[in-house]
């Protein structure tokens, strides 16, 4: 399907399958699911960062000014970029709530496999297909709750934010992981420090174990919280 995509954001109308009018001139070398697929492929390999325009036509063996035949720019791109890459959520259970964990996890695991998609800017609410169809699953589990439109939509920018959090800290942690022995120097070093400074709270937690640099249950703890929030709310309900 090819028509104007007049002033529509950036890379809404290809993400969609809407080709812009073709020009005169030869036929394209390459697709668009081509350059996307090789977008995402550098951002497996190389991180967000390795999503652009110029490193794409370089593999491609083209000028970076021959891209703008497929794409208007960079954002557009990386618009296509994130909405393949994230790819379709999984079919969720039944039930709002264990619907609610599958779809957060399912999350966590995906910036997991690609963690650069957490660098990718967010403008605004999701349009495109896969990112849409994520938003579509989740509001259809929350419909059966009671809750209305605007509060069923709040629960699931309240969801999709904590699993973005969640994921992000995890990344953290495992790109700053120190040593079991580092871990120990670092607590020797600190709780006298804590003692003597008046942080008596926080010095309990280390003398304890329970202030350490890792998630363990995070996850769970975070998850069910957020859920047992929901659920009061859905019982307030007239």
């Amino acid at each position: 399907m090819t028509e104007d995509r007049g002033e529509l954001p950036p890379g809404l109308a290809l993400s969609w399958g809407v080709l812009p009018v073709q020009r005169r001139g030869p036929k394209p070398a390459f697709s668009i699911e081509q350059i996307v697929a090789t977008g995402i492929e550098f951002g497996d390999r190389y991180g967000f960062e390795a999503v652009s325009l110029q490193r794409i036509a370089g593999h491609l063996g083209v000028t970076t000014n021959a891209m703008y035949r497929y794409v208007r720019s960079k954002e557009e791109l990386v618009v296509l970029v994130h909405d393949k890459a994230i790819g379709l959520p999984p079919e969720l259970p039944a039930g709002w709530r264990a619907a609610s964990t599958a779809w957060i996890k399912a999350q966590v695991d995906r910036y997991a496999e690609r963690p650069w998609l957490l660098d990718i800017p967010l403008r605004g609410a999701p349009m495109t297909p896969n990112l849409l169809r994520w938003t579509e699953v989740m509001l259809a589990a929350l419909a059966g709750t009671g809750l209305s439109q605007h509060d069923n939509l709040g629960c699931l920018v309240l969801m999709n934010g904590f699993a973005r959090n969640y994921a992000n800290l995890a990344r953290q942690l495992a790109a700053n992981d120190g040593t079991p022995v580092q871990a120990e120097a670092v607590g020797q070093f600190l709780v006298p420090r804590l003692m003597e400074g008046g942080y008596p709270t926080l010095t309990s937690l280390y003398l304890n174990q329970e202030y350490e640099d890792g998630l363990d249950d995070d996850l769970e703890f975070g998850l069910e919280r957020i859920l047992d929030g929901i659920e009061v709310l859905i019982g307030k309900l007239p």
